[in-house]
């Protein structure tokens, strides 16, 4: 990937690979044929060395299988999807919170939702199949977005985290044209995913956008710890630190900052300070597990999908070893790590760091954009 890229592969609005049209100009034009979430050009270079971090050489990885494609979920009206966020309902499902999803013979063709909630009766991650949706025979918008047009662009709704916090679901979600986020909204269920309340919202621009992108990681202190950055891959972020009590969660005044003022690092500093320098970031999942904290990402210089492993949220994050989990391949050639146009990355409740599960997308023609389950060799 090089630095005249468009964020998804290639040059000019075009896929270096593909020749088709890049996702960003797709959505420009319309949902005539729109894409998903995250597109990436497949012909990046597989490097995995040489910033600052000093991320380790590719860890072992094993597809476990599709979860959504014309077989998986044509079913539910939802051949083509990406992203989905997995999170273990209080009824013992999975459900995986998706983004830009289209039905008919390929990406674009009809009927575009976002977000959607495709269902897995079983949470076990060595046994999850996608086999109903929130909708039923047809998966439906979880809260409403009809994808507006704005300017040369069309809106839509990007989640970027769902979690359970006492047996209630919890939904954040990137609302405007796409990397163009006009604000971000926050939403709770008390019935598995099935109807969602509307609790607050964000402004764009806060913290110089930098709290567009939100996960949460779930932890026994009372708290919720957010991780957030700009959603723009385009865009040099910083990474933000944040905590809530759990029972204010739809409060945006209880949100506290991790900053550092006055020569030390302290809550409800004056303004937050980021926590892992700067970079272009993708999808990020902020996890408590096994009594440490896990961070997955798409790291887009060089391209891959990486992980950390820290004790604390507080954790000095620049001296953390970074794990690369997924790097890019080439078309019809996934193998171990290498995937074609690989992005996402969200951590499978349930994983442990001895069998550790991640979703990843992919998408790089309007037949090849699907959801992946991976088995990680994770180094805790």
């Amino acid at each position: 990937m090089t630095d005249s890229s468009d964020g998804n592969g290639g040059t000019g609005g075009y896929d270096g690979t593909t020749g088709r049209p890049s996702r960003r100009k797709l959505l420009k034009i319309g949902v005539g044929v729109a894409v998903g979430a995250g597109a990436l050009g497949s012909g990046a270079p597989a490097a995995v060395a040489g910033d600052p971090n000093g991320p380790t050489s590719p860890t072992i990885a094993v597809k476990v299988k599709n979860l959504s494609g014309p077989v998986e979920t044509g079913p539910f009206a939802s051949p083509w999807t990406d992203l989905g966020i997995p999170v273990r309902c209080p009824d013992g499902s999975m459900l995986f919170v998706c983004g830009d999803t289209f039905d008919g013979d390929q990406v674009g063709a009809a009927d575009w939702r976002a977000p959607v909630g495709l269902r897995s009766s079983s949470a076990d991650p060595d046994n999850l199949r996608i086999d109903g949706s929130v909708g039923g025979g047809h998966a439906r918008s979880l809260v409403d977005e009809p994808h507006n047009p704005v300017g040369e662009g069309f809106t839509t709704a990007i989640p970027s985290d769902v979690f359970v916090v006492d047996g209630v679901l919890y939904l954040h979600l990137m609302r405007g044209v796409i990397y163009d986020t006009h604000h971000t909204d926050f939403w709770r269920s008390t019935d598995n995913g099935e109807t969602w309340e509307y609790l607050c919202q964000w402004p764009g621009d806060l913290h110089g956008g930098q709290f567009q992108q939100k996960t949460y990681a779930v932890a026994d202190d009372g708290y919720c710890y957010v991780l957030s950055t700009v959603f723009n891959r385009d865009v040099d972020s910083g990474m933000l630190l944040h905590r809530v009590r759990k029972e204010s969660l739809g409060n945006p005044d209880a949100y506290e900052p991790w900053g550092y003022s006055d020569g030390a690092w302290r809550w409800n500093a004056p303004v937050p300070t980021t926590v892992l320098g700067t970079r272009k970031w993708g999808e990020l999942c902020f996890r408590a597990m096994d009594g440490k904290y896990v961070l997955t990402w798409l790291n887009m210089a060089p391209l891959s999908i990486r992980a950390m492993v820290f004790p604390l949220p507080t954790s000095d994050l620049t001296r953390t070893l970074e794990q690369t989990m997924i790097l890019p391949g080439n078309p019809g050639q996934d193998a171990g790590n290498l995937v074609a146009s690989p992005y996402g990355g969200f951590v499978v409740p349930g994983s442990t760091f001895g069998n550790f599960h991640i979703v990843v997308s992919q998408w790089y023609d309007p037949t090849n954009y699907r959801i992946m389950q991976y088995r990680i060799a994770m180094v805790s």
